[in-house]
């Protein structure tokens, strides 16, 4: 190893040393899938557990230790690789989500603040058109510099200053950055989930097989067939609450007529999802909508990101390593193509948002998430589920964490959508074309940054999410 080497090496670990990832409650996102832009009122409902700048700042601290902690167990090296025009090189989300703070809230708010890098606001700037011009996304891995310890420095320059400017704010101009800060923490949780996606993708790449974390799988277990759950029909209120944090796309709240439906109580798993492979699902054009089978025969793909075929068998990619195709685990990585198709072989269909909103609203928000360390979706767990309402016997699991689950939903405004003002509109609205909705979070998202009227979306063909499946019917009866 050169000396410059070395020195980035000891710069890197001393930074990270002992921010392992915390658990229990902390405080994940694209172009084809863009983090959605967020709508942040501060009234006393929504201030009520962030009264202070103190408690912000806490928890602004907090995020930001949790970005850098997701990097303590690699090297350098790994955070300069773009392996595809789809994903960023590591040190570019620790410097984007840095980019966000001084953009947004220092040079806006503070008088005295001085920019760290001329350069940066061109090189780190994602798609903000009114911020100006900005390097290309295919382009980020080309950057060797800035090194990672000089984006590490920025990092700590950015957080000092707004550590400082927090407890410093007039008065006249806190609620403004109050909420200004809110939503860099919203919008650095969903870099978070991208950090890990892109990582993954770059070690899928990898021959050497690299492992993220290592960790040991307990035996499978066999699960029950699905079961399903009833919903009535009705006119039900959607959307999000607006008297505390949610991204602009999320609003306004209002009705919608839902027909009466069926929803499968848990996810689809590995091996259900082998069964389609198996019965040739790849090979006949009858399951798949045309651009889903126009996308196969241009990529002559016919497994999920993330299979591979090795020896005999199949084997699927997680951050904690390779290991066989499992009858438990939630299948994962599937584009909206695939996963319409699966539902179709199995006379089924997706769910709407809407439908998934309602099923969601009588549960408890609990799951796999970032916390847990798993890093990939897990065996069902029983005991997190509910009964639907106190009324039925059949609790729905795993609505909350593990994959974000595709709908039917296209991304649409909802009645009323008014983006936010500025170039911070630009987060949500001008993606609203061609993407489908997701719902649920993942493995990925740290656990307090997803609502039940969170709105995940992503282009139909994007795999290199943590998405899976969750089966609907409609329900048919004699006239």
């Amino acid at each position: 190893m050169t000396t410059s080497g070395l020195k980035i090496t000891v710069w890197v670990k001393l930074c990270w040393r002992g921010k392992a990832i915390p658990q229990g409650p902390i405080h994940s996102h694209q172009s084809t899938r863009r983090p959605t832009t967020a709508k942040s009122v501060a009234d006393p409902a929504d201030l009520a557990s962030h009264s202070t700048a103190e408690t912000l700042l806490q928890r602004f601290l907090d995020v930001r230790r949790t970005t850098e902690s997701l990097g303590s167990a690699l090297e350098p090296e790994d955070f300069v690789v773009q392996s595809a025009e789809f994903v960023s090189p590591l040190k570019w989300h620790l410097a984007h989500t840095t980019w966000f703070y001084e953009t947004f809230i220092l040079k806006v708010f503070d008088e005295s603040y001085g920019e760290f890098h001329a350069d940066f606001s061109f090189l780190f700037n994602s798609y903000y058109e009114q911020m100006g011009e900005f390097h290309p996304r295919p382009r980020r891995g080309l950057l060797s510099r800035p090194t990672v310890s000089e984006v590490l420095a920025y990092r700590k320059h950015v957080d000092e200053r707004l550590s400082q400017f927090l407890l410093e704010a007039s008065s006249s101009e806190m609620t403004e950055v109050m909420n200004r800060v809110r939503l860099g923490l919203e919008h650095e949780q969903q870099h978070q989930e991208l950090f890990l996606m892109d990582l993954k993708h770059i070690f899928l790449q990898n021959p050497l097989r690299p492992v993220y974390r290592p960790g040991v799988w307990d035996s499978p277990q066999k699960l029950e067939a699905i079961q399903w759950v009833r919903f009535p029909e009705g006119q039900r209120e959607v959307g999000a609450n607006d008297t505390s944090f949610c991204y602009d796309n999320e609003l306004p709240k209002h009705l919608v007529y839902v027909g009466e439906f069926d929803l499968a109580n848990r996810l689809v798993t590995e091996a259900e999802y082998l069964e389609f492979i198996q019965d040739g699902g790849y090979r006949n054009p009858k399951w798949w909508l045309s651009d889903g089978w126009a996308e196969l025969q241009q990529t002559g793909r016919a497994l999920p990101y993330g299979w591979q075929e090795r020896g005999e068998g199949l084997e699927v990619m997680t951050l904690r390593g390779w290991r066989e195709i499992r009858p438990d685990v939630p299948v994962c990585h599937v584009n909206y193509f695939e996963a319409a198709a699966f539902a179709e072989w199995k006379g089924c269909r997706l769910p709407t948002e809407f439908e998934w909103e309602i099923a969601a609203g009588a549960q408890v928000k609990r799951g796999n998430f970032l916390e847990t360390g798993s890093f990939h979706p897990q065996p069902l767990d029983s005991s997190v589920s509910v009964g639907i309402d106190g009324v039925y016997d059949v609790g729905i699991h795993q609505l909350f964490g593990d994959v974000w689950e595709w709908t039917q939903s296209a991304y649409l405004p909802y009645p009323g959508y008014q983006a936010l003002p500025g170039a911070l509109g630009e987060y949500n609205g001008k993606f609203m074309v061609n993407q489908m909705v997701l719902r649920g979070g993942s493995c990925f998202s740290p656990a307090d940054h997803i609502r039940h009227s969170y709105r995940n979306f992503f282009a139909p063909h994007m795999q290199w999410q943590v998405s899976g499946i969750r089966l609907a019917k409609n329900v048919i009866r004699d006239s």
